[in-house]
């Protein structure tokens, strides 16, 4: 039997649906087997459907500044693999346009659905309590990862089972442990000064959970320490310019 996605973070058109989590696509409720740079465009996509998203701000956020790549024989692969994957043709569109030396636009009408949560889901969930997440204003906003003593990179857990687990690891300090869950991808290298979009906030705000907004892990989830963030432009906006307290 077909496994419908499980995840908070399900956006539906036609007969697809995305789970933006877990990065997974399916068709009436099959899984459409897709690659992570085509995923990742699709997400874009789907971020801002009928309106155009250029070519330089897929480049800007899939292929950052340090990644040595072709980038248009990289995107042109990706648009192409999306296409095949939603069955789409390219002279005939239904879901993706190609607006020529432009960008691209999603043309389908997108839902966005919040369906039954893993137990996984549950447990990164538990400690933030409803009301509290509704209350911050931090919820929604955008702030850069801020590495701590000039490293360049941040390694971020993507669930609270696993933060637990690294917890009991460093304590350890069981460097092959740690190893294996960077391989298996459930501890996450993140850039110094990647943008991040807040999902929830725990009641003692020293932890939050975000959405990675750019790089090689964008559309993931991960578990963030306030004191890793730092305010970023799109807040001024909202708030006037101030710091945050990150002790609060």
């Amino acid at each position: 039997m077909p496994t419908p996605p499980r995840s908070t973070n399900t956006v539906r058109f036609e007969v697809f649906e995305v789970d933006l989590r877990a990065q997974e696509l399916y068709k009436s409720g099959r899984k459409v087997k897709l690659q992570v740079q085509p995923f990742q465009v699709l997400a874009m996509l789907l971020e801002q459907p009928g309106e155009m998203v250029t070519r330089e701000e897929m480049q800007k956020r899939l292929w950052p500044a340090d990644t040595f790549v072709d980038f248009d024989h990289s995107l042109n692969t990706a648009i192409k693999k999306l296409r095949q994957a939603l069955g789409d043709d390219k002279r005939k569109p239904r879901f993706v346009e190609t607006l020529p030396k432009r960008g691209y636009r999603f043309l389908a009408s997108v839902k966005k659905t919040a369906t039954n949560s893993t137990s996984t889901e549950k447990q990164i969930a538990a400690p933030v309590a409803a009301k509290e997440a509704a209350a911050s204003p931090w919820v929604g906003s955008v702030a850069r990862l801020a590495c701590e003593d000039g490293h360049p990179f941040a390694v971020l857990a993507t669930d609270a089972p696993t933060a637990a687990e690294r917890q009991k690891l460093d304590a350890a300090n069981d460097d092959v442990g740690l190893s294996l869950l960077i391989a298996a991808q459930k501890l996450i290298m993140v850039p110094h000064g990647t943008p991040v979009r807040i999902l929830e906030v725990e009641q003692t705000h020293s932890r939050c959970q975000g959405r990675i907004l750019e790089g090689e892990h964008y559309g993931k989830t991960a578990l963030l320490p306030v004191k890793l963030l730092a305010e970023a432009p799109e807040l001024n906006k909202v708030h006037g310019p101030r710091k945050w307290n990150l002790k609060k």
